[in-house]
């Protein structure tokens, strides 16, 4: 388990958004990025997941909202969990990476991939 300060984890999180390919950024206009301790009861609920995931996606997939990208009123979402990536890793090299890897895997579900192809692409 690693400690940091939630400003570091904070800004870990903005590097990996911002070492995404330009191409990519401007389909990710209308998402959200929060990071939170742990997910709380009502989302392991609502969503069916578990206490220990790392990220969680909640929105529309590009696929799903037509050629324009339709609009939508509020912006999907992508969690972070911190406590939950802090505990599973042992160095600040280790969380950086993770914390990358989740970062890319929930916006891959905003991309319509699904589990297997974030596998695939090892996006686990």
């Amino acid at each position: 388990m690693i400690r940091v300060s939630r400003a570091d984890f904070d800004r870990a999180v903005e590097q990996a958004l911002a070492d995404l390919p330009a191409q990519f950024q401007r389909y990710l206009e209308n998402v959200a990025v929060e990071v939170r301790d742990r997910p709380d009861a009502a989302l392991m609920r609502e969503h069916e997941i578990p206490e220990d995931v790392l990220g969680f996606y909640i929105g529309v997939p590009l696929e799903d909202k037509g050629p324009e990208g339709r609009a939508v009123p509020l912006p999907d979402l992508i969690l972070v969990f911190r406590d939950n990536l802090c505990e599973m890793c042992e160095s600040w090299e280790e969380l950086v990476d993770e914390i990358r890897i989740t970062v890319l895997h929930e916006i891959g579900h905003h991309f319509g991939l699904d589990e297997d192809r974030l596998e695939e692409l090892g996006y686990e």
